[in-house]
């Protein structure tokens, strides 16, 4: 690839326009112009998780990450805050299991210092020893936080539960042992490696020119990777090989005064065709006050304040559960009334008018969803990078309303007959059998 190449992946007819340019590099940028506002959201997207990492550098992206924030060759990490601080913007950065992105929101007027400040950061980062042994601590604190966060801490917990060692069930943030026996050779070595253009994904959302954004984000890269000449890196997709999944179930003993419990099974990968049925179902069952879930659990019994059902989709595994925070007295019977209701579910229970209040709540989600720049910036990025894809949203809502009724009974069914893993957190120290699966 030896120039730039552009072409337009949706109209302003069709919800953009949405324009796409390929640098010689292999970089890809994305802009979605939303003249109407007055602010941009701009990200960059490395295709690199922590599902890529050997299992001996277990949290060696999401190190990455913070340290890109500590210095540069031309600036520290104290300007590099307070340049976005000084004109009201905002930074951070995200590491996922498939993907890691470094974001800003600026004024319109101010995106060339976002890019400027962001690709500085991805292209240019010192990785000095003093800042890896600085950080190290720092995430162990991370580290520490999340787990005292026990309502968040159960679905990692879950997701080893479910998927065992494998890079999927292993937390992003790694364990304090293996953020501990991480080099700063290893962290070099996975920067050099990972962070190539060809990896990588530039969006841009908001009142943007698209030309005016490829001009400022070359100018950004080309010191870097002026003679680099490659093709994009291709979408991760569904190898058919699927990720081994463990039933069963573990109760892990916390003295916390409320109980927490995941009940799930294997979901849906992300590109299967009935993820919009999986979407639907998720409003029935537990996705807002008038679900299933909510209903049983917490209005006509007064088992639990918070129950809800949650999903997970990536290239070749997928994963679907319930949440519950309850009393611990209460814990085993809030997981009998989840049980006795998916298989209810799963049976053909569901009522049109039930269908209906799944399909609306969806579709609100999606169009109000995508009401800031944060969010087109975050669509069109996924898109390109994950997804291989991006329908417009009135394709997306003739989907959602193309579902029926025998398509939710034969998911759910399917679904829910998957072997089912349980993790409960809580005050539980001897009397465990109400647990048993």
């Amino acid at each position: 690839m030896s120039r730039s190449i552009t072409s337009t992946l949706l109209s302003p007819e069709a919800g953009g326009p949405v324009k796409r340019t390929v640098l010689p590099s292999g970089l890809r940028v994305l802009s979605q112009s939303a003249p109407g506002f007055r602010s941009v959201t701009f990200g960059v997207w490395v295709g690199v998780g922590s599902r890529d990492e050997p299992e001996q550098q277990s949290g060696a992206t999401h190190f990455l990450e913070h340290l890109l924030f500590k210095g540069t060759e031309r600036r520290d990490a104290l300007e590099i805050s307070a340049e976005i601080d000084a004109v009201g913007g905002e930074m951070n950065a995200f590491t996922g299991k498939e993907y890691t992105c470094y974001y800003a929101r600026v004024l319109d007027s101010d995106l060339p210092l976002a890019v400027d400040v962001i690709c500085d950061m991805i292209t240019s980062a010192t990785l000095t020893d003093a800042d890896v042994e600085s950080e190290r601590d720092v995430i162990d604190e991370e580290i520490a936080m999340h787990a005292d966060e026990t309502s968040d801490h159960i679905h990692d917990l879950f997701a080893e539960q479910l998927w065992g060692t494998s890079p999927l069930g292993r937390s992003i943030t790694g364990t304090p042992e293996s953020v501990a026996a991480l080099t700063r050779d290893q962290v070099v070595s996975w920067y050099r490696d990972r962070y190539l253009p060809a990896n990588i994904v530039v969006s841009v959302a908001g009142n943007v020119d698209h030309d005016e954004v490829v001009r400022l984000v070359g100018k950004a890269f080309e010191r870097h990777w002026v003679n680099a000449d490659a093709d994009p890196s291709p979408v991760r997709t569904d190898s058919g090989l699927r990720i081994p999944t463990y039933g069963g179930s573990h109760v892990h003993h916390r003295d916390v005064e409320q109980a927490h419990l995941v009940f799930g099974m294997p979901g849906l990968v992300r590109n299967d065709p009935r993820r919009y049925v999986a979407g639907v179902l998720h409003g029935i069952v537990g996705g807002g006050m008038s679900s299933r879930l909510f209903q049983e659990v917490r209005e006509k019994r007064g088992l639990a304040y918070s129950v809800f059902t949650f999903g997970a989709a990536y290239s070749d595994a997928g994963m679907v559960g319930v949440y519950a925070g309850c009393s611990p007295k209460k814990a085993p019977e809030v997981l009998d009334v989840v049980r006795a209701e998916l298989e209810s579910i799963a049976s053909g229970t569901i009522t049109p008018d039930e269908l209906l209040r799944g399909k609306g709540q969806m579709r609100g989600s999606v169009v109000m969803g995508l009401e800031d720049t944060g969010a087109k910036m975050t669509r069109i990025a996924k898109a390109e990078l994950v997804y291989g894809e991006l329908p417009t949203v009135d394709q997306i809502l003739h989907h959602i309303d193309a579902v029926t009724l025998d398509d939710i009974t034969a998911l759910a069914a399917e679904l829910y007959a998957g072997t089912p893993a349980l993790t409960v957190m809580g005050p539980f120290k001897e009397d465990t059998k109400a647990f048993t699966l």
